[in-house]
């Protein structure tokens, strides 16, 4: 899915008119475009659409009116994306004349330092000397710099206010402010405190999201609105509450996070989360970017892994879920590169896009006979995957689900039937295309049926039958061509989480041959390792 978007947003940019330029004229370094006989706008520099060949940098005054090719206009509007990413703009003055400023217009403008507007411009000020853009009518700040103070007159923080002031290292809001927008303090990377007044009520998606150094939270009793993401990929949190009288959100039981009470969902954690057994839903990126994150506890009353949830966590080393989960969510684990081994419990029925992608440490993984589909680069860069198991009940494989795992040496798909299965394209794909060490193991009778399908044939240098009573490996659970106490650890893992294994979804661990696998598996396992016998 991911591929197919930006494939279609290349197709667009191919198809953009050439001839469309971003500007019809220069003046003292300002590009405009006319909007009729008397007046133009302010737009972005650069010869083509949305080509920035150029940035504005230094400090910019805007005139209140621009003469060229002998006519005179007047300036009274700031186009789409003007200043966005223009990294060395420290200034920016505004005229009385300016009555529109589009949006995105100082996206991504890092070291802003200093905002005026004319005294007597009748639609933006920037009152009491504050080194921002304050929409008069509606007193919402709409851009701020890394100087501004906000005036207690101002009621809502607008969207994209504060977003990527990488040198805003802290800000006091006023009680006067009820709303916090839409990343208004996206990508503020050295905001180290905020204080949230009890007098705000919302804060939009994205507010805070990539607030890296943000150390502490504390959410008062007055907010009863969060979107999507607002806390995201904070990284440097470890500490997070709630007042104790929030209607709508709470941090029980002294856990660090931000649950919303009602749907028990846990959307915004830290490194020192202990997750409530009360919560059902970890929610998207409720950990993303929690580097620091080592290992957490994942109660059983959980029953959804969200998208992001644990994205970019890398030193997530040890993770349980247990068999109350039912869906793990796009990218939920994308980039974990210490995770070594995970069990999916028997109740998982859906492992979304990218869920495991880029985990660079997982060496093995089993998949229960719960799941039905494994979407599109699920598994897409895990380079010391060894051994995959694929279960019958699978019905769906999607693209590139395991493209790129170039340690994968062993599949053992127990798909009986490939009629029942949906299949995409380069789902076990490698760069080099080299699959003279792999071995694709399938249910007896089926080794036909699979090498006239190109969708598996192409990627395995054998296809094995495994027979009616199979004991494949000897207990290599891990398929890494040895038998250690890596092994034992997944076998533990198998045991505790699944009560009623059988031999015929995991023909390895079946040690004795009983069609079973339980203790008795794990104890000819240990002998065999303490006797050398591998």
């Amino acid at each position: 899915m991911k591929h197919l978007f930006t494939a279609t947003l290349l197709l667009l940019a191919l198809l953009m008119p050439a001839t469309a330029t971003a500007h019809d004229f220069e003046v003292d370094g300002i590009y405009y475009n006319i909007l009729n006989d008397n007046e133009v706008a302010v737009t972005f520099r650069g010869h083509f659409f949305n080509e920035y060949t150029e940035d504005y940098s230094g400090d910019i005054i805007i005139p209140a009116t621009v003469t060229y090719d002998g006519s005179t206009y007047a300036v009274t509007a700031i186009g789409d994306d003007t200043f966005e990413n223009c990294t060395a703009l420290t200034s920016i003055s505004i005229p009385n004349s300016v009555a529109a400023i589009g949006l995105g217009a100082f996206y991504h403008c890092s070291v802003l330092t200093s905002i005026t507007v004319a005294s007597d411009n009748p639609k933006y000020d920037s009152r009491d000397n504050c080194n921002a853009l304050i929409e008069t009518a509606s007193n919402t700040l709409i851009v701020g710099c890394f100087d501004t103070v906000i005036p207690n007159s101002v009621t809502a923080i607008g969207n994209e206010a504060f977003s990527f002031r990488s040198a805003l290292t802290s800000i006091n809001i006023p009680s006067s402010v009820t709303s916090i927008g839409r990343g208004a303090f996206q990508g503020c990377s050295a905001l180290t405190s905020i204080d949230i007044p009890n007098s705000v009520t919302t804060i939009g998606n994205y507010a805070f999201f990539e607030c890296s150094a943000l150390t502490s939270l504390f959410l008062p009793s007055s907010v009863t609105s969060i979107g999507m993401r607002a806390f995201g990929r904070c990284s440097g949190l470890t500490s997070i509450t709630v007042a104790g009288d929030n209607p709508k959100y709470d941090s029980r039981d002294n856990c660090n996070a931000i649950i919303e009470t009602a749907s028990n969902t846990l959307f915004a954690g830290c490194i020192n989360t202990t997750i409530p057994n009360s919560v059902t839903c970890i929610g998207d990126n409720a950990f993303s970017n929690c580097k620091r994150l080592t290992s957490i506890d994942i109660p059983n009353s959980v029953t959804t892994i969200s998208d992001y949830a644990f994205f970019g966590c890398s030193s997530l080393a040890n993770i349980s879920i247990p068999n109350s989960v039912t869906k793990i969510g796009d990218d939920a684990f994308y980039d974990c590169t210490s995770l070594t081994s995970i069990n999916i419990p028997n109740s998982v029925t859906t492992i979304g896009s990218g869920a495991f992608q880029r985990c660079t440490g997982l060496t093995s993984i089993n998949i229960p006979n719960s799941v039905t589909t494994i979407d599109d680069a699920a598994f897409a860069g895990c380079t010391s995957l060894a051994s995959i198991i694929i279960p019958n009940s699978v019905t769906r494989i999607d693209y590139g689900a395991f493209y790129g795992c170039f340690a994968l040496k062993k599949v053992y798909s127990y798909i009986s039937d490939l009629s029942n299965i949906t299949m995409g394209i380069y789902v076990f794909e490698l760069q080099q295309g080299n699959y003279s060490r792999r071995t694709l193991y399938v249910p007896a009778g089926t080794s036909a049926a699979y090498q006239a399908d190109n969708r598996w044939s192409a990627y395995f240098n054998d296809i094995v039958e495994m027979g009616p009573d199979p004991v494949i490996d000897n207990g290599d659970m891990n398929g890494d061509g040895v038998v250690n106490v890596s092994d034992v650890t997944l076998l533990v893992n198998m045991i505790l989480n699944n009560n009623d294994l059988e031999a015929t979804q995991y023909p390895y661990a079946d040690m004795n041959g009983d069609g079973a696998i339980n203790i008795s598996d794990l104890t000819i396992l240990i002998g065999n390792i303490l006797n050398n016998n591998d």
